[in-house]
């Protein structure tokens, strides 16, 4: 067994695990020379290319776990939309209500990130884990105007909206069942853009389909949102591990679920001097000494901007034994 799968079952005995959202990207140079060559859409979408750079951490900085390279837009394009990248996903045309019924299922356009799982899991020796975006996030990218488009959508149309989010999960849910199935030991949910709702709106449109979700795949879940800590009374109840943001004090939530919790380091430590870092990993790694169902990490994801060895640093360190 790995630290990470006993880490999701609360039966590690040994270290925390560690892996970083945004592992794999564009901090790294090795990552940096292919992007020069190959458009973001390529690197994503041609399964040689995304399981390459899916390595990149493991072998740069033996981390517990892969994450596979690829981003929840994808899903834009088994709903039928067309997808491109520039500094972000973007969608065209936009979703709008009455084009709601009218979007497709159509998986085989996500073949090739499947593809990239199959080609990945037995070059590892860790866990790789696949992901998707929650509905209402994805919402988000598929909506004109963004998080505030979605907002307005949820309060001018609440049902066709909830169609959309139906419609979104039973993809996405489709979607997770196929990178289980291509050897994924593990599936993050991503719900970056949550916190923006009212907690009614929450439990509306964000709630019932983590359930959901999570039920629907036979596979360890791990739910991260940011502001989750404003959320505990119901994100506790969900059978599924807990990624928090480092707004959040871990032994605080701690105290208040017995759920596999993971994080929550402010990325933005990375810019510290080396000593700091290490330090804050180290302050980290203490306080949940010997919980057996903890994994180090940051509360979001590393930026670009930030250093390999400030990267190195933070895994070593937490990595310490």
């Amino acid at each position: 067994m790995s630290l990470l799968v006993d880490a999701l079952k609360s039966e590690n005995r040994g270290r925390p695990p560690v892996w970083l959202m945004r592992q794999a990207g564009r901090y790294m140079p090795m990552y940096r020379a292919l992007r020069e060559k190959y458009s973001l859409k390529t690197l994503f979408f041609t399964p040689e290319l995304a399981s390459d750079i899916t390595l990149m951490p493991v072998n740069e900085l033996q981390v517990d776990a892969a994450i596979l390279f690829s981003d929840i837009s994808v899903v834009a394009l088994a709903l039928g939309l067309c997808l491109d990248f520039s500094e972000g996903p973007r969608v065209d045309p936009f979703v709008t209500p009455d084009k709601v019924p009218f979007l497709s299922s159509d998986l085989k356009k996500l073949d090739p990130v499947i593809e990239a799982i199959r080609l990945t899991v037995p070059r590892l020796k860790v866990p790789l884990i696949g992901f998707c975006g929650a509905p209402f996030t994805l919402a988000t990218y598929l909506v004109e105007g963004g998080i505030d488009g979605a907002k307005r959508w949820a309060y001018r149309f609440p049902v066709s909206f909830e169609s959309l989010l139906d419609r979104i999960s039973d993809i996405s849910i489709a979607y997770m069942q196929r990178q289980k199935e291509a050897g994924a030991s593990a599936l993050q949910i991503f719900d970056s853009w949550a916190n923006v709702l009212s907690k009614e709106h929450f439990r509306q449109f964000c709630l019932p389909y983590y359930r959901k979700m999570i039920a629907a795949v036979d596979a360890p879940a791990i739910l991260f949102m940011r502001g989750a800590g404003n959320h505990l009374d119901d994100l506790s109840e969900l059978p599924c591990a807990l990624s928090l943001d480092w707004q959040s004090p871990l032994l605080t939530v701690r105290k208040k679920t017995k759920q596999v919790l993971q994080g929550n380091l402010d990325p933005d430590l990375l810019y510290a001097p080396f000593p700091m870092i290490r330090q804050k990993a180290l302050e980290l790694r203490e306080s949940m000494l010997g919980d057996p169902g903890f994994i180090a990490g940051l509360g979001h994801g590393v930026k670009p901007d930030m250093s390999v060895e400030a990267v190195r640093t933070l895994v070593d360190a937490l990595q310490e034994t």
